[in-house]
């Protein structure tokens, strides 16, 4: 399962984008209000004594401050986010895919597969050569 959700956030498919953007703005104010009250003050605990949170400051301007925090916080967030739009709905959607499938179109989609996977070994030699 989860190396379906890694190929999840790699592949790019269309509609696995479009389930995305829909459940993913859907999620965003819950996962945003969670991040910013729970995992924020975790994060600029590690920030010390520093007012501004977790990061540090370039020069003596308080518009210098690179806050590490804040990215670590949003890389959390789109994580979240992710997790929630493949699990709550790739998945279910991936077995009510291949529960309702035809006989005849599970072989054609084996056939797809197979030959894709010839294919790759032919260009895979080719490029060798």
């Amino acid at each position: 399962m989860l190396k379906g959700f890694k190929d999840f956030l790699l592949k790019g498919n269309v509609l696995d984008l479009a389930v995305a953007v829909v459940v993913g703005a859907a999620f965003t104010a819950i996962v945003t209000s969670f991040t910013t009250n729970i995992i924020n003050p975790l994060i600029a605990a590690f920030g010390g004594a520093n007012e501004m949170g977790f990061g540090f400051q370039i020069t003596d301007s308080p518009e210098t401050f690179v806050n590490v925090g804040a990215v670590i916080t949003a890389a959390i967030n789109f994580v979240i986010i992710a997790a929630v739009v493949y699990f709550i709905l790739i998945v279910p959607y991936n077995h009510a895919k291949e529960r309702f499938m035809t006989k005849e179109e599970k072989e054609a989609t084996d056939i797809e597969l197979l030959t894709e996977i010839r294919d790759l070994i032919a260009d895979r030699r080719l490029s060798r050569d």
